[in-house]
């Protein structure tokens, strides 16, 4: 990296001649992360409001730019990691994002788990014991108060707050799960997200061997296809399959990314809505 080709470019975003500032923007951009920290120093330096506004709109571009380059990528990895693709989205809002809290985090909560469940536990012992753990003990709930609150979708935000909505609940609930070796996968249902419990020896039946359903969203409550059925009608919404059964980590992602255009669009912050729909573009 050119340190003098950086600075003297920096000192040219302010130019008026607006080719010149498109230009010398153009440039500092394809250095992309490796700059920001020089542009973060000019910032500090100026006292030109004007300089101070270009400086900002081009850090987030570059950032913007480094979170799509990032969502591509695990989509051509078969969206294999979920907690992966959260934290990409996580990164959005909040590009200094530290993944190993994260990590270290949800590990935190598992580990909690697992030093009080016995082997010989049936699948809904198991399921209990998860849901006193994440809501007695960690005190996680869903955000009645404020429930189109962006940061109900930002993982970061919900694990410190522990207050999130029936996804971000739900994924959290469900990598956990998956850390133990359970069968729990996301479904999506119309204005809800829930989990199914797979038993994998009945997998190939009539229901696709699905034990029983969890609302992450309501303290881990354990229920049947019958409330399934109850909740589609409530909502005058024909049955289909894929309302019962578990649903992808891409149409997950793309969930939780609907979710934030619409908080955003609520806020009016129409950049930021019109940003993440070019995120969920690439899915």
């Amino acid at each position: 990296m050119d340190q003098k080709e950086i600075e003297s470019l920096i000192k040219l975003l302010d130019d008026p001649d607006m080719e010149v500032s498109r230009h010398v923007e153009d440039r500092l951009l394809s250095y992309g992360n490796g700059v920001i920290k020089h542009l973060e120093n000019a910032w500090e330096q100026s006292f030109d409001v004007i300089l101070q506004n270009r400086i900002e709109s081009l850090v987030h571009k570059i950032q913007f730019r480094a979170t799509k380059k990032e969502l591509e990528s695990w989509i051509l990895n078969d969206s294999f990691d979920l907690l992966q693709g959260l934290i990409i989205v996580n990164r959005y809002q909040y590009p200094d994002l530290d993944e190993q809290k994260i990590i270290n985090q949800i590990e935190v909560i598992k580990r909690d788990i697992w030093m009080q469940m016995i082997y010989e536990m049936s699948p809904i012992e198991k399921v209990k014991l998860i849901n006193h753990v994440l809501y007695t003990s960690y005190g996680f709930s869903g955000n009645t108060g404020n429930h189109k609150d962006p940061q109900n979708s930002y993982l970061s935000q919900v694990l410190e707050t522990r207050k999130g909505n029936q996804v971000s609940l739900g994924v959290i609930y469900m990598i956990i799960a998956h850390k133990l070796d359970m069968p729990v996968y996301g479904v999506n249902l119309p204005q809800h997200f829930i989990l199914a419990y797979i038993d994998e020896d009945k997998k190939g039946t009539s229901e696709d061997g699905i034990s029983f359903y969890i609302n992450a969203f309501n303290r881990g409550f354990i229920f049947g296809r019958d409330e399934v059925d109850s909740f589609l009608k409530q909502l005058d919404i024909k049955s289909e399959k894929q309302f019962y059964e578990p649903c992808s980590n891409k149409a997950i992602i793309k969930r939780v990314l609907r979710n934030l255009i619409s908080a955003y669009q609520g806020l009016a912050a129409l950049d930021k809505a019109a940003e993440l729909q070019e995120l969920l573009a690439l899915l």
